[in-house]
């Protein structure tokens, strides 16, 4: 069930699905409303709803023509869904207060896409810095409605399934451990069902689940690397006690998310570029490098990702934006991008496809642990599936530029020989200690000259190429359910986790 689980999430992007959640949580509470569970009736939800959306696209589109950028409408109906569940529901057809702190709040999140940022990089979450200016200006405050008993399957469902997806599991486990530690520590308690009752009231009958799931793991204004989205998760949840005070100021939901942004900008390179297309070039069957220009220098790590925007005309349910890991070197010129196309492939990918020298494609918001190790003595497996090469094309590249000599055993799986990329880069890569090994997956189509080897990613392969193969680091990168399989077969093989390196990323699809 949980491979078949993974295949569907795999196939969809990371904002739709976003999206598909959160309309999914908001039918639920329509059905909740009609049935007297929660104290909004789901007519006056329904007309939040169509409210917040018109207004959230109508300044979108004022703004995009402001700055004569594209308007991406799966952000825009986020961020409206988003704003839904922290503003109280209206108590009539034409309830001001509710109008006007509405439209402050779908102005001001839209704003923020666009005035907030430096160097193009967001720096707030949309709907909190939205909320947060709206409520001083107005004098009103978001209820959070969300946070009821009632709701708390589904959010934690669809959650879940978030964050599976999007690979933030460890900062929301910081969040939640950090903040029923604090209110602990600061909410005094007798007994011990007495502080049962009281953190499954904090966790059950407040906001924080939904703010964990949705809001904390929004990719673009939280850390790029793991240990500080840990820390970022334990610093949000501080504030997000509710009994966490600086003398007379105690914190709201969104002002703690905002603390936790500005820590996250500090952290996390501010990079968004606009990239204009140098040439493409054909690397194997079906696949190519995407060469473009910078139009300044930005600091990255061979084997990081980057998320990709390209609008273009009848985008199809995968939406406008990818994520794809850097082909290229930090030592290189050029950025570089390796795409896989198939013969039914998205409207991202055609539109890709077709686009000409000099057109132009934004990129953003550069992630990723999945890097060379700084040790040059290390010994170091890369493991190759596909187009699961373009990182270690990345690595290697810099290997080759910086003239290290290291220890390194690339096993590259491939279908066919045909599939087989950056052939240049990889023989040269042997000068420096980098052993190739070319893989063929399938024995049916194996070419009569072929020297290399025929098999599967397993523990036998694994044995007869690398007999040292407990003394190493393993790299490990291609389609997840290889990254996944290989995992198990390495923990088999008696490796330890910290031997194993897996590049994931919001957004394989």
């Amino acid at each position: 069930m949980f491979d078949y689980i993974d295949k569907k999430l795999n196939n969809i992007t990371m904002y739709r699905l976003v999206m598909y959640c959160l309309m999914a949580i908001l039918a639920y509470a329509v059905v909740l409303g009609n049935m007297g569970l929660i104290p909004y009736d789901s007519f006056y939800i329904i007309i939040s709803v169509l409210y917040i959306t018109f207004f959230s696209w109508i300044v979108n589109v004022f703004f995009s023509k402001i700055f004569k950028a594209p308007v991406n409408l799966e952000s825009t109906y986020i961020t409206a869904l988003i704003l839904v569940f922290i503003i109280t529901p209206p108590q009539s057809f034409f309830d001001l207060n509710f109008l006007w702190f509405a439209f402050l709040s779908a102005f001001l999140a839209s704003a923020s896409k666009y005035i907030f940022t430096l160097r193009k990089k967001h720096i707030f979450n949309p709907a909190a810095i939205a909320v947060l200016i709206a409520g001083a200006l107005s004098g009103q405050a978001a209820s959070w409605w969300v946070g009821t008993v009632y709701l708390v399957p589904v959010v934690v469902v669809f959650g879940l399934l978030l964050a599976k997806r999007i690979s933030r599991l460890e900062m929301i486990i910081s969040f939640l451990f950090v903040f029923i530690v604090s209110i602990l520590t600061i909410h005094p308690y007798s007994g011990f069902h007495n502080m049962i009752d009281f953190v499954s009231k904090a966790i059950f009958y407040s906001p924080i689940l939904f703010f964990a799931f949705i809001m904390l793991t929004e990719p673009l204004t939280s850390p790029a690397t793991k240990w500080m989205r840990i820390i970022y998760g334990a610093i949000v949840a501080v504030f997000f006690d509710p009994f966490f005070h600086i003398g007379m100021i105690y914190f709201t939901p969104e002002a703690a998310l905002i603390i936790g942004n500005v820590f996250s900008f500090v952290v996390t390179p501010k990079t968004k570029m606009v990239f204009s297309l140098k040439e493409k070039v054909k690397t194997a069957f079906n696949t190519y490098d995407f060469i473009f220009k910078k139009e300044r220098f930005f600091p990255f790590k061979s084997g990081q990702y980057m998320e990709w925007t390209l609008p273009h005309r009848d985008i199809d349910n995968r939406g406008n934006r990818r994520y794809f890991t850097l082909a290229s070197s930090s030592t290189e010129e050029n950025m570089r991008i390796g795409v896989k196309f198939y013969s039914e492939g998205s409207s991202f990918k055609k539109s890709l496809m077709a686009m000409k020298k000099g057109d132009v494609i934004t990129a953003s918001h550069i992630s990723g642990d999945f890097v060379l190790s700084k040790n040059i003595d290390k010994k170091l497996v890369f493991i190759a599936g596909g187009i699961g090469i373009t990182p270690f094309r990345s690595m290697i590249k810099s290997i080759l530029d910086k003239k290290e000599m290291r220890d390194v055993v690339l096993l590259y799986f491939i279908k066919s020989s045909k599939d087989i990329a950056y052939t240049e880069i990889l023989n040269k890569a042997e000068n420096f200690g980098v052993r190739v090994k070319y893989i063929l997956t399938d024995a049916s189509n194996i070419p009569f000259s072929w020297s290399g080897e025929v098999g599967y990613f397993d523990a036998q392969i694994i044995e007869k190429l690398i007999p040292d193969f407990k003394e190493r680091v393993f790299y490990i990168s291609g389609p997840h359910a290889m990254v996944k399989a290989g995992r198990k077969i390495l923990h088999n093989l008696g490796l330890k986790k910290k031997q194993i390196k897996t590049d994931f990323f919001p957004g394989f699809a």
